[in-house]
């Protein structure tokens, strides 16, 4: 609507409604449309649209606005950092209706004539669309994780009970490009064929070989690669095609890479083929040449974190600000995942965008945290909030009213187009405030979106470990931020990681097993893991964090 000058009202309306019908529990398809119109933020005009989605499954109104706008048109809107407005002016004045057309106009020096944007937005265009284009091919893991296991339990029914995930999925990447399986054969020709008649695969002819079998998976068309090996072989074949380049170029005593060890023999089981090294099994997922043989030295692969370990869960939000479920709500979903602690921290009140929660609202929210606890036997609400770091690195309370938080998640949500100097500065303030207890999502990316702003990871560390401050590990699959790369430096330097949600709704919650999947990479145990700890560990540690 924006992108076509509807009434601005209307564009508002429009938007106050999807917040609203986003946050309901109401069953909106069961209500009559004078029902829909007494629903908070629903009026006349909404209740018609939403009982003509009820009724029809679209809205007519949507598909004329579709049918006037070029497809590329509606995939700039994706675009950080170009609104609406900015894509309509590219559209009307450049005549740009795709991002290869918007890229070739940025490089010709197009776009920075347009009144409203200039060489530094289309500087910043050029950037995002090349992370765009370097990502395309891509898949969070979070997205497909499911669909993985489910196709490979489908294969092992379907075509061999030994076949296995290997490649990125297996060794729980952030970012996928395909679904691949190492399967058994001592025929790969008959095993080709059954592949190939399998009816919820699609194969690329072109790319299959006589040993690989490449295609997609139908329902969400994610490449699928399916490789055949000798039985006598698979385990060697397992390990290389599960290993990164790192782990596979590490060395044995006798100065071979792993690699040439898997190659100059025939191992059947991965088990075999570590035994010959003299090491344990590595799990896939820590074979990326960081810290799998420190581990395996101290004998601490078995302690390695698990959603097993987890104890409690920081840094979520509620209906006081933009989450979907209460406080309550939220508090009793944990105790149904079986933790025993839970830590509110909604939005601060620089983030209006998010309804932050002023000065006020910040006690009324602590007022039921109390009367929740006097209530909730065995279980407890942690008072937190994520405070917003502003330019110069401030939180956005006074001491006053931080001193009166459990704990406190320091993030930056706002200006984000900063050099390296200025983000690590501005986030080491911050790490040095005496109330910061953790630091949100350090870089701020959204992957496969957008590029976290550049900061000096071993400078925020080190600020981190001599400050007393708990690395998040922001656990939604768009963030998973702090990198995994960069923990391993952090338990070196005595840091502590807590693997945060970020759940917005009771569902969000369940996030937390994306963030094990990359902590597991970083070689973290449990002991390590500040959400891991029991409850009153905790709660000794917070009281003491200002000491």
């Amino acid at each position: 609507m924006e992108l076509h000058d509807e009434n601005s009202f209307k564009v508002r309306s429009i938007q106050n409604a999807g917040f609203q019908i986003e946050k309901t529990e109401v069953a909106l398809s069961l209500l009559s449309p004078a029902e829909l119109e007494k629903q908070e933020g629903i009026g006349k005009s909404i209740a018609a649209k939403i009982a003509e989605l009820n009724q029809t499954g679209k809205l007519a109104e949507l598909e004329t606005l579709k049918q006037n706008t070029p497809e590329g048109i509606i995939e700039l809107l994706d675009i950080k950092g170009i609104g609406p407005k900015k894509v309509k002016t590219l559209w009307k004045e450049l005549h740009i209706t795709n991002k290869e057309e918007l890229f070739e106009a940025c490089k010709n020096n197009s776009v920075a004539q347009l009144k409203g944007f200039g060489e530094k937005t289309q500087e910043n265009i050029i950037q995002v669309l090349q992370f765009i284009m370097k990502q395309s091919d891509k898949h969070l893991y979070g997205d497909i994780e499911a669909i993985a296991f489910d196709l490979e339990k489908k294969l092992k029914t379907d075509i061999n009970t030994n076949i296995q995930l290997c490649g990125e999925m297996r060794r729980m990447m952030e970012t996928i490009s395909a679904i691949s399986f190492l399967v058994p054969a001592t025929d790969a020709g008959a095993m080709l064929l059954t592949i190939q008649n399998l009816s919820y695969l699609t194969e690329e002819p072109a790319k299959s070989g006589l040993y690989r079998w490449q295609g997609f998976e139908k329902t969400k068309n994610i490449p699928v690669e399916i490789y055949i090996t000798t039985p006598e072989k698979f385990g060697s074949e397992l390990f290389k095609r599960s290993s990164g380049e790192k782990h596979l170029r590490l060395k044995t005593a006798a100065g071979k890479t792993y690699l040439q060890a898997a190659t100059a023999s025939a191992f059947a089981t991965e088990a075999a083929l570590y035994e010959s090294l003299n090491l344990p099994v590595i799990p896939a997922e820590l074979r990326e040449g960081y810290r799998e043989l420190q581990l395996a030295s101290a004998n601490l692969l078995d302690e390695l974190i698990t959603n097993a370990d987890i104890k409690g869960s920081f840094h979520n939000h509620s209906t006081y600000s933009d989450g979907k479920h209460s406080v309550e709500e939220m508090a009793r979903e944990c105790m149904a995942l079986g933790y025993s602690y839970f830590g509110i921290s909604d939005h601060s009140k620089s983030a209006f965008y998010a309804n932050g929660l002023d000065e006020t609202r910040v006690l009324k929210q602590q007022a039921e945290v109390d009367q929740l606890n006097n209530t909730l036997s065995g279980f407890k609400i942690f008072k937190g909030i994520e405070s917003d770091i502003l330019n110069d690195g401030a939180l956005d309370y006074a001491d006053d009213v931080l001193k009166t938080f459990d704990f406190i998640v320091a993030s930056i949500h706002s200006n984000l187009k900063m050099n390296e100097e200025k983000a690590t500065q501005r986030l080491i303030t911050a790490i040095e405030n005496p109330f910061t207890t953790m630091l949100g999502h350090p870089t701020g990316r959204l992957l496969l979106k957008r590029e976290g702003y550049p900061i000096d990871h071993k400078k925020i560390i080190d600020a981190c470990a001599a400050n007393n401050v708990i690395i998040e590990i922001n656990a939604h699959p768009w963030r998973l931020d702090m990198d995994w790369r960069h923990i391993g430096y952090a338990l070196d330097k005595g840091c502590i990681i807590s693997i945060n949600p970020d759940a917005h709704e009771k569902i969000g919650l369940q996030d937390m097993h994306f963030g094990i999947c990359v902590a597991r990479k970083a070689g973290l145990c449990k002991e390590q893991t500040f959400n891991a700890w029991p409850l009153d560990k905790v709660s000794s540690w917070l009281k003491s964090k200002g000491k």
